[in-house]
């Protein structure tokens, strides 16, 4: 009986091992079905085409790898106080543990330049901005994200970007830059490289209550970076081996209130270039997100990120989570570039948070990339405007 016994649990732990197996099998079989069904509402957009149709609507809307769809402001439907156009650049070394960004933006009512230098040893950042009244469209920021001059100057800074791919040039002369050590000044030419065969990621969608409302993005991840900063009585010198940057290409018509949800990381794993491009909040996104990871050139999109934020304190950990399960991070912060502004009707709350992630990123083939200590950044941005 004692051995019949044992043989009996035996054949009992069997198939209870075989019905468990069964069990993720079924189990893996059915998250599979679930994200391919989740991805066929992916819509990549595939052929070059004007970005609008007569009456002002997209011509189509979802992702693509490349900027395939042409942007002509004449196209627009809407006033240009509505028209938003900006190209946003951040560059991180961690190995100097030093960042810095630049904006050149023109909203319709309102244009921004800014530049902002970030230190992530002393924690600290120092920027310069200053504005300008009703632009609308007189920057004249590029209809072509690939090629393109365009520069603002006042007295207190000067910022041209030039872009003639594979290389995108950034000049700035900033003279009424103050750092945290009270010095002024920041002057520096840096050179992006970008392959132009590189996947990028690429978006265009539209509002549900009003079509004409729409967003036409391309970010650029992982371009290797060259050149110097001149940052009061201290000069920074960027090397693609240790330096890289990124582009935030923005054009569209928007809505009066928004809030939005936007990280990005460009860098080295495995000594080939990786980043991310992960966001959300706004327009409707049911034909496309904007979330992928960049690897040696080319683009793994993914499905729904969520961000996990103590809104009471951003510096303290957050947490990131995917709904294909291809995008698992913790995050670090370092430096909270936050900012409030209230000009009546124009409202802006503001929090670009740069610290570390770490966590695992899975690659179309399934492939799993451990992630240590990325220096990237994550922000939630709310605008009335």
């Amino acid at each position: 009986m004692i051995v019949r016994r044992i043989i009996t649990e035996n054949k009992i732990k069997r198939y209870s091992i075989l019905s468990d197996e069964i069990s993720f099998l079924t189990l893996d079989i059915f998250n599979m079905s679930i994200y391919n069904l989740m991805m066929k509402s992916q819509h990549e957009i595939i052929k070059r085409q004007p970005l609008l149709k007569d009456d002002g609507t997209l011509s189509e809307e979802g992702w693509s790898r490349h900027a395939l769809l042409d942007y002509e402001r004449s196209k627009i439907h809407a006033s240009p106080l509505r028209i938003k156009e900006w190209d946003y650049f951040y560059i991180l070394d961690d190995s100097q543990k030093i960042g810095i960004t630049f904006t050149l933006s023109d909203l319709g009512y309102l244009g921004l330049t800014s530049v902002a230098l970030l230190d992530f040893k002393a924690e600290t950042v120092s920027q310069c901005d200053t504005m300008s009244l009703f632009p609308m469209g007189k920057t004249g920021l590029s209809s072509n994200p690939e090629n393109g001059k365009v520069s603002f100057a006042d007295k207190k800074l000067s910022l041209e970007y030039d872009y003639q791919l594979p290389q995108r040039r950034i000049k700035i002369d900033a003279p009424g830059f103050t750092l945290s050590s009270g010095e002024r000044g920041l002057t520096g030419e840096l050179i992006l490289y970008q392959d132009p065969d590189m996947d990028t990621m690429v978006i265009a969608t539209s509002w549900k209550e009003k079509r004409t409302a729409f967003y036409y993005n391309e970010k650029v991840n992982c371009m290797p970076v060259h050149g110097w900063v001149q940052a009061g009585s201290k000069k920074y010198n960027f090397s693609p081996e240790t330096s890289m940057g990124g582009l935030d290409w923005g054009r569209g018509v928007w809505t009066y209130k928004n809030r939005w949800y936007w990280g990005s990381a460009s860098s080295y794993i495995n000594g080939k270039p990786f980043g991310f491009n992960i966001g959300y909040g706004f327009s409707d996104r049911t034909s496309a997100s904007e979330n992928a990871l960049f690897y040696n050139g080319k683009a793994h999109k993914l499905d729904e990120i969520v961000f996990h934020i103590d809104k009471k304190n951003y510096m303290k950990p957050w947490k990131f989570t995917s709904s294909d399960e291809r995008f698992k991070m913790d995050f670090i912060p370092l430096i909270d570039r936050n900012s409030s502004t209230n000009l009546l009707f124009i409202k802006s709350v503001q929090h670009q948070v740069f610290g570390y992630f770490s966590g695992e990123a899975v690659l179309d083939s399934g492939e799993k990339l451990k992630i240590n200590s990325l220096l990237g950044f994550a922000e939630d941005v709310l605008n009335w405007w």
